[in-house]
């Protein structure tokens, strides 16, 4: 061999010996693999956010067909927890010790995340980009391994009441809310809001358990209270039930429904699309269907990713931006650790994505999380369903806007 192409070769030798020595792995990490894991409820009361975890499998797909990341596949480990918190501590059992994955990405529930969040914390396997708004997780000095991926629940209660103040102030308010930790979340960011106008406004609550078979009578109860403004905190099942049995009573408050459960196929049209007009929530992502994003290009790029990769997939259904948005943001989160995959690097790059670029968010809305803050949003932006979209009311707002 020439002696210019022997010292090339040699070169190259040494190139890949320094780039292998600098590669530092964590668990479920090789050359060419990364394993990730989650819990989903894809059987249960909860069922409905299934297609959180099939988008972002999807999306997976698409990101190893195209090569993978820095040139290795994700591979996504998604167990059925039937959003039930002991199956939780199981299912993420083995994902942490049998599986060995790198990280927990975008596990669904409030209460099933809680039920294994000490231990994770515990193991130092980061548990990011969950998908519950509890305030509770927004907590770096005492579980710094937790990161939430939906606006704080706390927070949008208080951005209702703000609302309310502003352009409802002789409102009698019916509560209506699951009765855990989220439903609990809402409902003191609701009260906090309101502050010493709380007790004059608020003249009824009523809650439900996921267990029960209907809430038809809380319904009824709250509509006997004569309040004219309702809140509505509720998983997609029982929110489409409550929409729809004040309808039934011919009730017709102005009823607020949390941005969990504002999906226009998982929620409002089995609720009934004509039961639906004139409900309230806040939102942070643009909707697939508004025919105001038709040209935009983050758009346009998600409804292709959509009929290709998952073609089952309603864009009614906003679930499947909440599962493009996660995917979207773990691939950025892994591509920014380069040969650093340890969890030590996922956590870092994950807890520093102030002015990321995002896609599909709605104008005004930015991610932003800081290592000493874990909030995802600070802004949601008010909408009003007009019997096909959710429609913009004023510009987004913050739980602290004057």
């Amino acid at each position: 061999m020439p002696r210019h192409l022997m010292s090339f070769a040699l070169a190259l030798l040494l190139l890949y010996a320094v780039a292998a020595e600098a590669a530092e792995y964590g668990p479920g990490v090789t050359d060419t693999e990364i394993k990730i894991g989650q819990t989903m409820p894809y059987s249960g009361p909860a069922s409905a956010y299934a297609v959180v975890g099939h988008v972002e499998q999807a999306y997976f797909d698409m990101v190893n067909a195209k090569g993978g990341v820095n040139g290795r596949k994700v591979k996504l480990i998604s167990l059925d927890d039937g959003y039930s918190p002991p199956k939780t501590v199981e299912q993420t059992r083995k994902l942490v010790e049998q599986d060995e994955v790198l990280a927990v990405i975008g596990s669904l529930g409030t209460a099933t995340n809680s039920a294994v969040q000490k231990y994770l914390n515990a193991k130092k396997v980061p548990q990011l980009l969950i998908s519950t708004g509890a305030t509770k997780w927004n907590d770096p000095k005492q579980f710094p391994y937790t990161t939430p991926m939906v606006p704080s629940y706390q927070m949008e209660g208080r951005i209702f009441a703000r609302y309310l103040l502003k352009n409802r102030p002789d409102a009698k308010l019916a509560l209506f809310y699951q009765n855990d930790d989220a439903g609990k979340d809402y409902i003191k960011g609701v009260k906090d809001g309101l502050g010493e106008k709380a007790s004059k406004i608020i003249i009824a609550e009523a809650n439900y358990l996921t267990t029960d078979p209907t809430i038809d009578s809380q319904i009824v109860t709250l509509k006997s209270s004569g309040a004219d403004t309702l809140f509505t905190m509720a998983s997609p099942k029982f929110a489409a039930q409550a929409i729809r049995k004040v309808a039934e009573l011919g009730w017709k408050p102005l009823n607020y429904v949390t941005n969990v459960s504002s999906s226009i196929k998982g929620v409002l049209e089995p609720a009934g699309l004509e039961n639906s007009v004139g409900l309230m929530t806040a939102l942070v992502q643009k909707d697939p269907v508004d025919t105001r994003w038709d040209n935009d290009e983050d758009m346009k790029e998600f409804r292709a990713f959509l009929k290709e990769w998952y073609p089952k997939g309603d864009l009614r259904d906003r679930n499947n931006v909440g599962g493009y948005l996660t995917a979207t943001i773990t691939v950025n989160i892994l591509q920014a650790c380069g040969n650093d995959l340890t969890r030590e690097c996922v956590l870092k790059r994950a807890t520093n994505l102030v002015g990321a670029k995002i896609p599909l968010l709605l104008p005004g809305i930015e991610l932003g999380f800081t290592p000493d803050n874990y909030a995802p949003f600070t802004k949601m932006q008010i909408a009003r369903f007009d019997g096909t979209n959710w429609v913009s009311d004023g510009q987004p707002i913050s739980a602290d806007d004057d």
